[in-house]
């Protein structure tokens, strides 16, 4: 039976093979024993082994957190202006303020640096009134000098001349009354034409930074006596002749209190007023007394002020022509050639005109013109004496 089961395989049983098949056999059964045993051993420890458990972890500290802190606020601009013993003097937007000669190594932030040797504004910043220049009043913020010794004629002066040619300044007046003749004439004027607001005037703040942006010089125009007040008469608020010269000034602060920005007071009628040295003497020191200079519109032949206001010591200038008694746009321009006639022979002259629409055009196109023809187009400022001036 046995030789039968192996004859497929070609194998012979026989006393030899069987015992060499039985020696092959048992170290298979053994390694096969010793495997099941392994086995049956690791599936005890699995079966019978308690449930693993990782140690519980060891309690961390965790340090508190610095509490936030809020940010600093930054600093409002500094201002950066030369000192009169020499280095500068630096005022931030807190109102601290020091001196230091150590300009190379100078860190200011956010700083507006005034162009060397002025103390003008910095065009970026015109249109804001500077506090150390006003002084709070029943009248509202009136201009005054700073601690310093700067003046409003000093920090709102409009460019000066560029060149030692021919320059002319034009003043228009008026602003304020209309708003759209107002509106033409801060935006079409180019900046060398200096703008005058009238006390009376609506809207002044805003018109007063319009022009400031647009690069102009301010001047305001105070109601003052005329020959026949109170039947001729600028309005109310008429600065007199009388009050002046006991040393009432109510009216004048009244005008004053209603802009900033400006360089100086322009008068608005007033012949009588400029033509008594009584009225004058006082009138113009307190102009000076504030930091501001005097315009005289050139309209009174008798007028006193130059004479007055040299005597004094009080930035002065005034009128060589008024350019638009005549509103036609033919004589507007037959006037702004002669005051560039004038200029030539004499190396500078002030014009006036009112911002009538007719006006402001005339001189828009003849100040383009001009300038073409080496005519240097400058603020009032920029012609008027100043005994402060420094050379």
């Amino acid at each position: 039976m046995r030789e039968e089961l192996y004859r497929p395989l070609g194998l012979e049983l026989t006393a030899g093979n069987r015992a060499a098949a039985n020696g092959r056999l048992w170290p298979r059964l053994r390694m096969a024993a010793l495997g099941a045993t392994v086995l049956a051993g690791s599936a005890a420890t699995f079966l019978f082994q308690p449930d693993f458990q990782p140690p519980p972890a060891a309690p961390v500290a965790v340090a508190a957190l610095p509490e936030a802190k809020e940010a600093p606020k930054p600093a409002g601009p500094s201002i950066v202006r030369p000192s009169a013993g020499g280095g500068v003097t630096i005022a931030n937007g807190d109102g601290i303020i020091r001196q230091t000669n150590d300009l190379d190594g100078l860190e200011t932030g956010s700083v507006r640096v005034l162009e060397p040797g002025s103390l003008r504004q910095p065009a970026s910043f015109a249109h804001l009134p500077e506090e150390a220049l006003l002084e709070n009043s029943a009248f509202g913020p009136l201009p005054v000098r700073a601690g310093d010794g700067r003046r409003p004629l000093d920090v709102y002066s409009g460019t000066p001349a560029q060149t030692g040619g021919t320059r002319v300044a034009i003043v228009v007046g008026g602003l304020g009354i209309s708003q759209t003749g107002t509106q033409k004439a801060v935006q079409i004027l180019p900046p060398g034409v200096t703008l005058a607001f009238a006390a009376a005037g609506n809207s002044l703040d805003r018109w007063m930074q319009a022009a400031r942006r647009n690069g102009h010089e301010l001047l305001l125009q105070a109601p003052m006596e005329p020959f026949g007040y109170p039947q001729v008469s600028p309005g109310e608020h008429t600065q007199t002749v009388a009050d002046a010269a006991n040393g009432q000034f109510d009216q004048l602060h009244w005008a004053m209190g209603r802009l900033t920005n400006y360089v100086g007071v322009m008068n608005f009628m007033g012949a009588r007023f400029n033509a008594d040295p009584a009225a004058l003497e006082p009138f113009l020191a307190e102009l000076s007394r504030r930091g501001l200079l005097y315009l005289d519109d050139g309209t009174s032949p008798r007028s006193a002020s130059r004479d007055v206001a040299v005597a004094g010591g009080t930035p002065f200038a005034a009128s060589d022509l008024v350019l638009d008694d005549d509103r036609s746009p033919e004589a507007i321009r037959r006037q702004l050639d002669t005051l560039e006639r004038i200029a030539r022979a004499k190396g500078t002259a002030i014009g006036v005109a009112s911002a009538f629409e007719g006006s402001v055009l005339s001189i828009a196109q003849w100040a383009a013109e001009a300038s073409a023809r080496g005519v240097e187009i400058v603020p009032v400022s920029a012609l008027a004496s100043d005994p402060e001036a420094k050379s």
